[in-house]
């Protein structure tokens, strides 16, 4: 595992947090949130383990707590940021520490991502550092009213055969993220398939069969894209006018200058789903209110503000409502004009529980594919 350190000389204390997630994640930590933490607590050194992108960064904290845990050892990590699909083993095998009644920012998330990760309950055990979400991106010199539902989708795909573009189930979780909405929309049963548990009966049954060969059948009116920038490429040279993209890369592309800057974002009715990181804090950490302290530090509203949107262009963990006040307007207004707090809170979903996410999986590649 990679270090990095914030050193203090007159330190009494060290705090270690280890997130995953790419470099960027631990320059965060290092330089944005141990330097805030720093100036109310000057004799605690945030010690920074950065574990690298994508499932392996989690399974790497999971296995050192595994192993410390099956060798009766404190933990030596007191603070991890963990993906959404770690956080309910590391909840089942008793690795994580119930924290949240102790934090006073708990009050302040209403998101179902707080107390469901894919199927398994983690109420307490965690509070998420940001939503990571996908939507709809459309170009408004293209269509002045685009679809804001699956159901609308539909007939405005036929109207306007090959306008619609989404990279499929191949290349890139932004077209994952869209089939799930479809079900959700056509089988009328997200609530089982977030929750669970799973019930083989529902894949196959009438209600999931009908949502696969309308899928099918919408598929024969749409553009494939190479991948999630390939959606956003598309949409910027005007090949396509509506996608489903995530929203962070949306406002980085346009930042960047890679994306025309007219292209706007909606969440669809009834939802799409995101994904959020977790702030989690192990069983066997021997700093555990410090622990907390820095979590409520790392998920105030003024940290949410300036390190998750400003810096990242990430939605925030907390309910965004909170945010007013913490970020200047033009930040305000780029994050949420388009898709408003409210929308985000009733419409950005979880995705499905494993066995009925590998069954679309399965699904789409037999039958749409």
């Amino acid at each position: 595992m990679a270090l990095a350190f914030v050193s203090s000389a007159q330190a009494e204390t060290v705090l270690t947090v280890a997130t995953a997630g790419s470099q960027n994640m631990a320059d965060y930590v290092t330089d944005f949130l141990a330097p805030k933490f720093h100036e109310t607590h000057p004799d605690v050194t945030i010690r920074v383990i950065g574990t690298g992108p994508g499932d392996a960064g989690s399974n790497a904290i999971v296995e050192r707590l595994e192993a410390q845990k099956g060798a009766n050892a404190a933990s030596d990590i007191d603070v991890a940021v963990v993906h959404q699909k770690a956080v309910g083993g590391m909840v089942s095998s008793d690795l994580l520490e119930k924290y949240t009644a102790k934090a006073d920012t708990a009050k302040l998330v209403s998101s179902d991502a707080a107390k469901n990760a894919l199927g398994v309950n983690v109420e307490g055990y965690v509070l998420p550092m940001f939503q990571s979400q996908t939507a709809f991106a459309y170009n408004p010199d293209l269509v002045a009213n685009p679809p804001k539902s699956y159901d609308e989708l539909v007939g405005w795909a036929k109207e306007n055969p090959k306008a619609f573009g989404y990279n499929g189930i191949r290349n890139g979780m932004s077209g994952v993220s869209f089939v799930a909405g479809w079900m959700y929309a056509f089988t009328g049963e997200e609530s089982q398939m977030v929750n669970g548990p799973f019930k083989e009966s529902l894949v196959g049954d009438a209600k999931w069969n009908g949502a696969m060969a309308g899928l099918k059948s919408f598929n024969e009116n749409v553009t494939f894209t190479p991948g999630n920038a390939g959606t956003l490429d598309m949409l910027n040279r005007g090949e396509i006018a509506v996608g489903p993209v995530w929203v962070d890369m949306f406002y980085s592309w346009q930042a960047d200058g890679r994306l025309n800057p007219n292209v706007k974002l909606l969440l669809p009715k009834p939802g799409m789903p995101g994904q959020p990181m977790y702030y989690v804090v192990p069983a066997k950490s021997e700093h555990q209110d410090l622990a907390v302290e820095f979590i409520e530090l790392a998920t105030s509203p003024e940290i949410q503000a300036k390190g998750i949107v400003e810096k990242f262009n990430w939605y925030p963990g907390i309910d965004a409502k909170y945010l007013e006040g913490h970020l200047d307007q033009a930040a305000w207004d780029k994050l949420f004009t388009d898709i408003k707090p409210e929308e985000l809170s009733e419409r950005a979903k979880a995705f499905p529980i494993a066995p009925y996410f590998n069954a679309m999986l399965t699904s789409y590649e037999k039958n749409v594919e």
